[in-house]
């Protein structure tokens, strides 16, 4: 502590200042003590020195606070320099600098002891006065915990004006460039190089990052004894790509054409009386995901399938590799709802979404082969499209087509690292929307992975920027996530969310996914949440076209959504997209969107491939890849800035409800239709009713009606009680987790997995098969206490659910 004693007209002033600077104040001393003090300075002058001295310091002992006191005298003219006033005139002859006193030693003895009572009696004085604080100069340090006030310092036009601002099509390039990578497969060398890149980023940005280890089981071909295609004893060919999760072994059967391998190809191949049981399926890529393919060819029999690109289909030359995995779920199949820690110990177990037969991609040079010595009858005209080399007519394979199937993948453990960055919210910091892309692909993965990174790390950047710079103030916390594994199934998204299942529920409510989400420039399409709906139509309206003149206003909206623009714009979930985990298993609403060149919301054919470049996603894009990419990121953007800005969530519960009433009123007309064509029986019949389906639905659509009266009447500026509204809101789709057949889920109602309302109208139909009515009754109760269970969450308090519901 220092302390600096100056005087005015009537008083002496101490200053007094913290040794580090942090803070000072000034207490009043009266004259008549301030000129006792000139009086002795004067005297020690002339005693030692024998002139004056302006500045005197005097260095007092620790106080009991362990800071240091130091007292500053000043005399008058000094105070007058300083404060601009006089008290009084000096004559300059009172002391001369050039006067010597030559003492004697009782003499210095006296003026020491003076000097000593001088010295003590200020000290004690300034240590008396030391808490008057009157003015601090500095504001005091402000605690963390104390939060902002909710009002934010930006409105939402100037936030998006400004996210719009910083992201730039030069900056994409420059990113684009600098993530390029020949390969990353999960767990590679190039794997980690990425993910140390991007860790560093997120240091640079103050974004307080961590990673996530996880050590997950794959499958990879065996070094040892390669995966090989016979016809009769005529091998095929011995592929480089392969299908992780494929059941392994050899077996051999007749050889059938089934185009996409989806339910109706098969229907049509039981019209025309093919044999299906123990074949071995020749598919093409498209349509449907591999697991899907493999699935469905099992579900009738199947001994194996091999899959092939068809140049119709994907412009590729002879020798294009497939790569894929077929596990109808996500994450690591083989520690099924629990995470890959390396510290955990499970019992042996398999997810039970792993197919029993043999799957194996092969190239279009083998796929030509085969079809050259295939027989039997023609394929269907719908079926015949293709530009196989040597292939004019494709055939369905006659009963002495015999192929022979060797898979011999093996697994092995690798170690995986997702990498998390946060910007934490003002007001909710617990509450927070998690965006994330997948970095790894099978080769370059440049549409798959490297743009939806870049994207990933230029939101990052800019909305860091914004905070640091413009004063942007977020409500909520955004956590960037960049995942590894995906290739193989969502795999460390899904580890993540398995690992902090219980961390997650109620305070992350809403994932955004930026795998592929450039893979053209004709048409965007979304899959969400219905929670979501309200958002995107928002964000398609503030976000203008980017295949338009740069001094063009049309907005997304206007540009795809046409008259209805749910028909146009929303497609349902992948299975392989990350935020299916987020949406099915953990119940946080969800949404993946992409920009395609394909009407019908395929994905873009090079993504299992090791053609997935920067040249062919140009081509795909008009050589507007990076200005896409812009438009994406703004969409993700004004996404994540809607939910963490506004006072009330963003996530429609009106539209949800409408959209569960259109699923429950499906059931109950398709039911009643059962009940009267007369082919149940009397128990059936019992079984069929819907009034505890409807009385649930009931719950719920009474719930959601209460909620928005709650909103409606509330004072939304109120944090605490806006805190209490937007956790209702949250509720929704966190209905109780359920489990049917080992395969866990959440959220029943928008899935697209087994358990789902879309299921049971379709077994509803076949209600009368006995193999059917078991799986429908579990199905209908399932769906049933999922429904009421959601009522439950979304009252509130357990004592207002008699009343309200």
């Amino acid at each position: 502590m220092e302390e600096e004693i100056f005087a005015d007209m009537n008083t002496v002033r101490i200053r007094r200042k913290q040794v580090n600077g942090n803070r000072r104040s000034i207490a009043s001393v009266p004259l008549s003590r301030r000129l006792a003090m000139d009086q002795a300075t004067s005297a020690i002058s002339k005693i030692f020195s024998g002139e004056t001295r302006f500045y005197t310091r005097f260095n007092a002992a620790q106080n009991e606070e362990g800071e240091h006191n130091q007292v500053e005298m000043k005399n008058s003219s000094d105070t007058e320099d300083e404060l601009g006033v006089s008290v009084g005139e000096h004559n300059p002859n009172i002391y001369s600098p050039r006067q010597r006193c030559s003492l004697k030693f009782p003499f210095v003895v006296v003026v020491c002891t003076l000097f000593i009572f001088v010295f003590g009696y200020l000290l004690g004085y300034a240590t008396s006065r030391k808490k008057m604080v009157i003015e601090p100069t500095c504001p005091p340090e402000i605690d963390d915990r104390v939060h902002f006030e909710p009002e934010p310092t930006l409105g939402w036009i100037g936030i998006q004006k400004l996210l719009d601002q910083k992201l730039s099509v030069t900056s994409f390039e420059n990113r684009l460039r600098d993530f390029s990578m020949k390969s990353h497969e999960a767990g590679s060398e190039g794997d980690e190089e990425l993910a140390t890149r991007i860790l560093q980023e997120f240091q640079n940005l103050d974004m307080s990052p961590w990673t996530d280890e996880h050590y997950v089981r794959v499958q990879i071909p065996s070094s040892f004894k390669p995966n090989k295609v016979f016809f009769g004893a005529q091998e095929i060919g011995s592929p480089r790509g392969y299908l992780a999760y494929s059941n392994t072994g050899s077996v051999q059967g007749r050889i059938v054409y089934a185009h996409y391998s989806q339910p109706s190809d098969f229907e049509l191949l039981l019209n025309v009386k093919i044999n299906l049981t123990g074949a071995i399926f020749l598919v093409r890529t498209g349509k449907i995901s591999f697991a899907q393919k493999v699935a469905n060819a099992a579900g009738v029999g199947a001994a194996a399938v091999l899959i092939y690109p068809d140049p119709a289909d994907i412009v590729c030359d002879d020798n294009c590799q497939l790569f894929g995995h077929v596990h109808l779920g996500s994450g690591d199949p083989y520690t099924p709802g629990f995470p890959s820690f390396n510290h955990t110990q499970f019992p042996p177990a398999k997810s039970s979404g792993l197919p029993n037969i043999l799957a194996q991609t092969i190239t279009p040079a083998m796929a030509s082969l085969l079809f050259g010595k295939m027989g039997g009858p023609n394929a269907p005209q719908s079926w015949d499209e293709t530009r196989l080399n040597k292939v004019s007519m494709l055939k369905l394979g006659a009963e002495n087509d015999v192929v022979r199937v060797d898979v011999h993948n093996v697994l092995v453990e690798k170690k995986i690292n997702n990498v998390f960055g946060v910007i934490k919210g003002f007001v909710d910091p617990d509450r927070y929307v998690v965006i994330g892309a997948q970095r790894d692909s099978w080769g370059p993965g440049y549409a798959k992975s490297t743009v939806g990174t870049c994207i990933l790390m230029e939101l990052a950047r800019a909305i860091t920027e914004m905070l640091k710079r413009d004063g942007f103030r977020p409500r909520r916390s955004i956590i960037f996530a960049s995942w590894s594994a995906g290739e193989y199934g969502s795999v460390g998204a899904t580890e993540w969310l398995e690992g902090y299942l219980t961390s997650l529920s109620m305070k992350a409510f809403t994932y955004i996914n930026l795998d592929g989400v450039v893979g053209g420039s004709q048409f965007f399409k979304v899959a969400a949440s219905p929670l979501l709906y309200k958002v995107i139509r928002e964000t398609m309206k503030e976000v203008n076209s980017p295949i338009l003149p740069a001094d063009s206003t049309k907005s997304l909206y206007d540009q795809f959504a046409g008259s209805n623009w749910e028909e146009s714009v929303i497609v349902p979930m992948k299975m392989d997209e990350s935020s299916y985990p987020f949406l099915t298993f953990s119940g946080i609403p969800s949404v993946s969107f992409r920009f395609t060149s394909f009407k019908d919301a395929g994905d873009y054919p090079y993504f299992w491939t090791l053609l997935d470049n920067k040249d062919r996603l140009d081509y795909a894009t008009g050589h507007l890849t990076a200005n896409v990419a812009v438009t994406a990121a703004q969409v993700a953007g004004h996404m994540v800035l809607r939910l963490v800005h506004d006072y009330l969530l963003r996530l429609d519960v009106d539209k949800y409800k409408l959209i569960l009433r259109s699923h429950v009123s499906q059931i109950v007309r398709r039911s009643t239709q059962l009940k009267q064509s007369g082919l149940v029986t009397a128990d059936q019949f019992e079984a069929l009713s819907t009034q505890w389906l409807t009385s649930a639905f009931g719950s719920f659509s009474r719930a959601a009606s209460s909620l928005t009266t709650t909103i409606q009447n509330s004072d939304l500026s109120d944090v605490e009680l806006c805190r209490i509204v937007n956790d209702r809101i949250m509720r929704v789709s966190l209905a109780n987790c359920i489990s049917n057949m080992k395969i866990w889920i959440r959220n029943v109602a928008f899935s697209g997995r087994l358990i789902t309302v879309s299921l049971l109208n379709q077994l509803i139909v076949q209600f009368c098969l006995v193999q059917l009515c078991f799986l429908f009754l579990d199905q209908f109760a399932l769906i049933t206490w999922t429904i009421q269970g959601c009522a439950n969450n979304l009252v509130g308090n357990v004592w207002d659910l008699d009343n309200e519901i």
